[in-house]
């Protein structure tokens, strides 16, 4: 497997494009007559889009998926589908596709009806942009921000277990109202696999319970969650184990650039467990220590507090016996025992505690648990909680 430059387009025949105008902006991507699937929000509160391309992606095609950025179209009631209908209308009539064939997107300020002007004018922009490069792909990852610091892509080549190659590009957007089902995210996978919808389904969830619901910035669920896959099916190549560990890489690093960029953040965490049960419990044990605001707000203060990380897995729902647990932290060039086997290894006076606060000090940091109980392990990402998420968050939709 190799990181390959243009996101999205990436693949061979994706066309992609981005048009901004002050805080709102669309963006297009178009893989024509793809076999493609999609994961939501588990909210029961669900924006129109959501309800719009839920019924685009039945019966297992979609040509394009329009998205917007500056308004999430949510409790907008009749009027809100109907504006959703009127996006997905625009790319159909100007690129000649079937209207069922359109996912849409949105993202920003729920509760606040679309300003359809701005929106179809944005659309029409995009569409004329339309191309197959790199920058049309940084365009439209660019286009979906909303608190975003900066846009968000990757892709890859990876050669199956024939010896053929295919690839794999996304573009995400989230930075807060991140939790451990997705977040206020979206974000859109292409690939030249050829494959049916029900595979596609198979691969993408396995992808996304791996990735994008083991992210957490605050805890809050948002709205209008959607990750799409579409496989235009360039390659002639079947889906393998290959291709899915590959859709899995991709996701996990759209979902750590995610945490990297949470809303306020100035540390990112990974939080590995393993000697877990079984992989639902390391699951259940990483999530808690991302989400726990006591250790989100120890990363900020670089405070290798291990006290609120075991008490986080305590009350994960996770096996653990406190006489065999294990914690690590790890920088780039360092790592330290802060507890070994349930003794207490870093403590007042002692080497371990000095450089347990040197790593703590990082921009990147690792937090290594080891439950001792059996094999199951997962990875989490999160990030730390800074007094400029909630400036953020205090004025955001004024």
């Amino acid at each position: 497997m190799k990181i390959v430059d243009g996101g999205v387009c990436a693949v061979n025949g994706v066309l992609a494009a981005g048009a901004c105008d002050d805080d709102y902006g669309v963006a297009v991507i178009v893989c024509k007559d793809s076999d493609s699937t999609a994961v939501f929000t588990s909210n029961k509160i669900v924006a129109a889009p959501v309800i719009l391309t839920k019924n685009a992606v039945e019966n297992g095609k979609l040509s394009a998926v329009v998205a917007n950025s500056g308004n999430a179209n949510c409790f907008t009631g009749d009027q809100g589908i109907e504006d959703g209908k009127a996006m997905a209308s625009v790319v159909a009539e100007e690129l000649d596709f079937k209207f069922e064939d359109v996912a849409v997107a949105s993202t920003g300020v729920i509760g606040r009806l679309m300003p359809m002007d701005i929106i179809g004018s944005l659309i029409k922009k995009a569409v004329l942009r339309l191309e197959n490069s790199a920058e049309a792909s940084k365009n439209a990852a660019e286009a979906i921000m909303t608190t975003d610091t900066y846009s968000k892509e990757f892709a890859v080549e990876t050669t199956l277990k024939n010896g053929k190659s295919i690839r794999i590009g996304g573009i995400t957007k989230g930075s807060g109202m991140i939790a451990p089902n997705m977040g206020t995210m979206l974000c859109f996978i292409t690939t030249d696999v050829k494959a049916s919808s029900s595979e596609l389904n198979t691969a993408l969830k396995k992808a996304v319970d791996a990735s994008f619901n083991m992210v957490v910035v605050d805890g809050d669920e948002s709205t209008n969650d959607t990750v799409i896959l579409m496989a235009n099916g360039e390659s002639g190549e079947s889906i393998d184990e290959n291709f899915e560990e590959a859709l899995e890489y991709v996701c996990c690093q759209l979902a750590s650039m995610m945490a990297k960029d949470g809303e306020g953040a100035t540390k990112f965490m990974e939080v590995e467990v393993n000697g877990a049960v079984n992989t639902e419990e390391a699951r259940l044990a990483a999530k808690a220590v991302v989400s726990s605001s006591l250790v989100k707000t120890a990363l900020f203060g670089a405070d290798p507090n291990w006290g609120r990380i075991v008490a986080a897995v305590g009350y994960s729902g996770a096996d653990i016996d406190p006489k065999v647990v294990s914690v690590s932290l790890q920088s780039l060039n360092k790592r330290v025992d802060i507890v070994d086997h349930g003794i207490i290894a870093a403590f007042e006076g002692t080497s371990q505690l000095e450089e347990a606060e040197d790593i703590m000090e990082e921009k990147n940091i690792r937090i290594i648990i080891d439950l001792g109980l059996g094999n199951g392990n997962a990875t989490a990402y999160g990030c730390d909680l800074s007094y400029d998420y909630v400036s953020i968050n205090a004025e955001y939709t004024t």
